[in-house]
C-alpha cells in the first residue's frame, strides 16, 4: 500500500490556492471577510501542525492585538461549519485544527501528539462510494495512525541506551 506524508513542498503551494480563493469562497456563502478571518485561515493554512486554536491565537495576535482568544474559537467554528477547516483529533485532549479540507489521513505521534498529513490512495479508492457501513450512514472518513515521530523515537532510544547497564 502506498503511503506518502505531505511535505511543506507539496503544502505550500496547496496554502497558497486556498488562502487566494478564500474570500470568495465565503462571500459565495454569505459569510463577511474580515481581516481577523483573514489572519485565521492564514495562520491555520501556514501552520503544518495542526495546531489549537491558542497557537493560532498567539499567531494571529501579532497583527490584530484587541482579538479574543473567544474570537478565534468562534471563527474556526465557523469555518470548519463551512468546509473550510476541519477538526483534528477531537477524542484526545483538545480540538486541533487542519486547513487542509482535500481527503486525507493522519498519523499522531503517541509521545509528543505532533500531527502529520499522509495521503493513501488505495484507502481513498476502497472507501469511495461507500455510503453506508452496517446501521451507520457515512459521512466522511479519516485514519489515524498512532506513531513515534523520529525526534521521540531517538530520545526514546538514549534514554533505553543511558538504562542499560554498560559492559
Amino acid at each position: 500500500m502506498e503511503l506518502q506524508l505531505v511535505n511543506e513542498r507539496r503544502r505550500g503551494p496547496y496554502a497558497a490556492k486556498r488562502l487566494s480563493e478564500f474570500a470568495a469562497r465565503c462571500r459565495r456563502g454569505g459569510l463577511a471577510v474580515t481581516p481577523q478571518r483573514l489572519a485565521i485561515i492564514k495562520a491555520l493554512l501556514g501552520s503544518g501542525e495542526h495546531p489549537r486554536a491558542d497557537a493560532i491565537f498567539a499567531a494571529v495576535r501579532m497583527q490584530h492585538p484587541y482579538i479574543s482568544l473567544a474570537t478565534v474559537h468562534r471563527t474556526l467554528e465557523t469555518l470548519c461549519d463551512i468546509g473550510e477547516a476541519r477538526k483534528v483529533t477531537m477524542l484526545h485532549d483538545s480540538a486541533r485544527y487542519d486547513g487542509n479540507i482535500t481527503p486525507h489521513h493522519h498519523v499522531v505521534c503517541v509521545k509528543c501528539r505532533r500531527i502529520h498529513d499522509i495521503e493513501i490512495p488505495r484507502l481513498d479508492r476502497l472507501l469511495a462510494g461507500q455510503s453506508e457501513l452496517g446501521e451507520f450512514t457515512v459521512l466522511s472518513s479519516s485514519l489515524e495512525i498512532h506513531a513515534l515521530c523520529e525526534d521521540c523515537g531517538a530520545k526514546r532510544a538514549r534514554a533505553d541506551r543511558k538504562g542499560k547497564p554498560r559492559r
